[in-house]
Order: C-alpha cells, then sequence, then structure tokens
C-alpha cells in the first residue's frame, strides 16, 4: 500500500513539473452549434464581438476576438447535441455591466444570478459582480466586472 501511495505522489510531482515546463496559454474556445447565422448575430450584436478571419477557410466555421489574441470560435459542422449546465460556462468582464445590462433588457434577452433568479446582478463574497445569460445554443456565459468591481 506505501509502495501505491508513494508511486501516485511522484507521479503528481513529476506531472506538476513537467506542466510547468510547457508554457501552456489559453488560445480559443470552439462551440458546436446548431444555427451558424443565428449564433453568429448573437455573439455580434449581443455580446459585441468582432468576428475576425477564418484562418481554416471552412465553410461552417466562424470566428470572433475575444481581445489579447484569444478566440472564439463557432462550428457548425458536427450535429450532435451537446448539454451542459451553468458550472460549464466561459466568462468575459466588462468596465461597464450595468451598461451591459440595459443592453440586455432592451433586447429582451433573459439573464439571472448563479442561482438562477431572473434579472437579478449577482454579488460574490469578493465584490464582484456578475450575470449569466444563455446563447442561441444553451451555452452559459458568465458576464462580470472582474478588476472594476
Amino acid at each position: 500500500m506505501k509502495k501505491i501511495i508513494f508511486f501516485l505522489i511522484a507521479i503528481s510531482f513529476f506531472g506538476t513539473v513537467k506542466a510547468q515546463n510547457t508554457n501552456l496559454t489559453f488560445n480559443h474556445i470552439a462551440l458546436s452549434v446548431k444555427d451558424l447565422e443565428q449564433s453568429a448575430i448573437f455573439y455580434k450584436e449581443v455580446l459585441q464581438l468582432q468576428e475576425i478571419n477564418n484562418k481554416t477557410k471552412m465553410e461552417g466555421i466562424r470566428w470572433f476576438s475575444l481581445g489579447e489574441g484569444k478566440e472564439l470560435h463557432l462550428i457548425s459542422l458536427l450535429k450532435e447535441p451537446v448539454t451542459t449546465n451553468k458550472a460549464v460556462h466561459f466568462a468575459l468582464t466588462t468596465s461597464y455591466l450595468d451598461a451591459f445590462v440595459k443592453t440586455l433588457e432592451a433586447k429582451n434577452i433573459p439573464y439571472s444570478d448563479w442561482p438562477g433568479i431572473p434579472n437579478k446582478v449577482n454579488l460574490r463574497a469578493d465584490g464582484i459582480k456578475q450575470i449569466y445569460l444563455q446563447d442561441p445554443n444553451g451555452y452559459w456565459i458568465e458576464v462580470n466586472s472582474v478588476g472594476n468591481k
């Protein structure tokens, strides 16, 4: 038993050291979407993301900038259903959360706090405000005020 525990600790230690040497950074997130045009309109008009060149040149894929060289890829090539819950989400931050909420309300886009109370802004224990909304495919998106409590 002691040998197994030592082996597991050794593997986790060497795995950690190796991971620290890989210098991995976040590049993009890809979402499988049912209706590419409807999804693209949501990300352009509601989240106001800038569409960028799809370097793959493949039909059925559109790319959007998340800033700082990070990207969102919408892919309509696969037809398998996607199911997700609120814990599986990506988060965007803004200095203008209150204005963003007003935009959502003007466009009749539903949002909620973490527990799911409609039209409520969540205030985390660290003072960060956040809301949650879903795109046309049901993906959860957090929008918060990180850096702008």
